[in-house]
C-alpha cells in the first residue's frame, strides 16, 4: 500500500498544513483553543495552561508530531466537524528512522505521530495517522511506525481512525505499576502486525479493527492485537461488539500474539474478544501465535466469548478457549473502567 493509497480520502479532505504557526484564541470565558489551516496543533497543546482546555482542530491535513505532556491534564482534542476524515495528524518515522541530530534512531514510542501523556484526555472526531512505509525504506530494519503512543489513565477516544502499518495503537501505560484505563468507542483502527498492542486496561467498544493487505510470500501476514498486561493487572484488553474485517486473502492473520517485553519478563498478557464479528481474514483454526516460545499463547490470559464470523468458528476447540457465562460477567467495560465511566 502506497502512502497515498493510505490517505487518499483524507487528503481530498482539506489542504496539507505545515506546523509552525500560533494557533488563534475563542473569545470569551470558554478555554478553547481553534487550529486552522496554517497553524499548528503542537503550538495549540503548548498554549494550554491548565486542565480543561479544548483544542479544536478544522479540517486539512497537518503534517507535524504532537506532544501532550502529562501537565496538559483534562485536554480535549477533536476535529471540528464530526466527519473523523476531514481532520488529519500524520507523520512518517519509524522505529529505524535516524534522529535528526544524530543522537540515534526514534524507537517504537518515539516514532508515533501523536503522543499523550495526560491525564483524562479526549480525543474524537480526527484521524491519526503513520504513513511511513517499508517499501520505501529498505534500508530500515525498525518498521515499527505508531500513528497514536498513549499513556495516562482516563483516556477516551471517540470517532477517530487510526492509521499505520506495524504497531498502529501503542496502549500503554505511564508506569510500570500503573493500571492506566482507556476507552475507544466506535474507531477505526488498522495495520498489519501487532497494530493494537501494550500494557493499558483497554476497552474497544464498537471498534472495527482493519488488517491491510501485505505483499508478502508468508502466514500469518500479521495480527491484530498484542498485548502486555502486567500480570498484576486482571484486566487488558476488552473488545466488545466490535467487527474485524481485512484486505487480505482468507486466514491470513492471526488475532493475536503475546508481548512478554524484555524490561518486564513477568507480563501476563489479557485479551477478552466478545460478541465481535470476526472476518474471514482471520485464521479461524489457529488464531493465536506465539512472539517467542518461551511465552507460550496457551499460557496467556486470551479468552473469547460469544464472536460470530466465519473468522470466530472454533474448529479446533483447544485453539480458541472460550469463556463461560459466569467469567464472561467479570469482562464488562463497567469492570474493566470501575467508576470512570466515559460510555455515559
Amino acid at each position: 500500500m502506497r502512502r497515498r493509497t493510505l490517505l487518499a480520502a483524507a487528503l481530498a479532505a482539506g489542504p496539507t498544513v505545515a506546523a509552525g504557526t500560533a494557533p488563534s484564541y475563542a473569545t470569551g470565558r470558554r478555554r478553547v483553543l481553534h487550529v486552522r489551516p496554517g497553524d499548528s496543533v503542537q503550538a495549540a497543546v503548548d498554549a494550554v495552561t491548565g486542565p480543561g482546555w479544548t483544542i479544536v482542530v478544522h479540517p486539512g491535513t497537518y503534517r507535524e508530531v504532537v506532544n501532550v505532556p502529562a501537565d496538559k491534564a483534562g485536554l480535549t482534542l477533536r476535529g471540528a466537524t464530526r466527519d473523523p476524515r476531514a481532520t488529519v495528524l500524520v507523520h512518517d518515522n519509524a522505529n529505524g528512522t535516524p534522529k535528526p541530530d544524530g543522537s540515534g534512531t526514534y524507537g517504537t514510542a518515539g516514532s508515533a505521530t501523536f503522543t499523550s501523556a495526560a491525564p483524562g484526555l479526549t480525543v474524537r472526531d480526527l484521524t491519526l495517522a503513520n504513513d511511513w512505509l517499508r517499501a520505501d525504506h529498505p534500508d530500515i530494519t525498525g518498521t515499527q511506525a505508531v500513528a497514536a503512543y498513549v499513556t495516562g489513565d482516563r483516556s477516551h477516544f471517540e470517532n477517530v481512525r487510526l492509521l499505520a502499518h506495524q504497531d498502529t495503537l501503542f496502549a500503554d501505560t505511564s508506569a510500570l505499576d500503573a493500571f492506566d484505563r482507556m476507552y475507544f468507542r466506535r474507531c477505526h483502527i488498522e495495520g498489519d502486525v501487532d497494530f493494537v498492542f501494550g500494557r493499558a486496561t483497554a476497552v474497544f467498544e464498537e471498534c472495527r479493527f482493519h488488517t491491510l493487505r501485505r505483499d508478502v510470500d508468508f502466514t500469518p501476514k500479521g495480527m491484530v492485537f498484542a498485548p502486555s498486561t502486567a500480570r498484576a493487572n486482571p484486566h487488558g484488553i476488552l473488545a466488545v461488539r466490535c467487527r474485524i474485517t481485512s484486505a487480505a486473502e482468507d486466514g491470513a492473520y492471526k488475532l493475536a500474539r503475546p508481548w512478554v517485553p524484555s524490561y518486564e519478563t513477568t507480563a501476563w498478557p489479557s485479551l477478552v474478544v466478545r460478541d465481535t464479528w470476526i472476518g474471514p481474514g482471520i485464521d479461524a483454526v489457529a488464531p493465536y501465535t506465539n512472539m517467542r516460545e518461551a511465552y507460550p499463547w496457551q499460557t496467556m490470559r486470551f479468552r473469547e466469548y460469544g464472536n460470530t464470523g466465519p473468522g470466530a468458528q472454533a474448529t479446533v476447540p483447544e485453539n480458541r478457549p472460550q469463556l463461560t457465562a459466569a467469567e464472561a460477567s467479570g469482562h464488562t467495560r463497567e469492570t474493566y473502567l470501575g467508576e470512570w465511566r466515559p460510555y455515559r
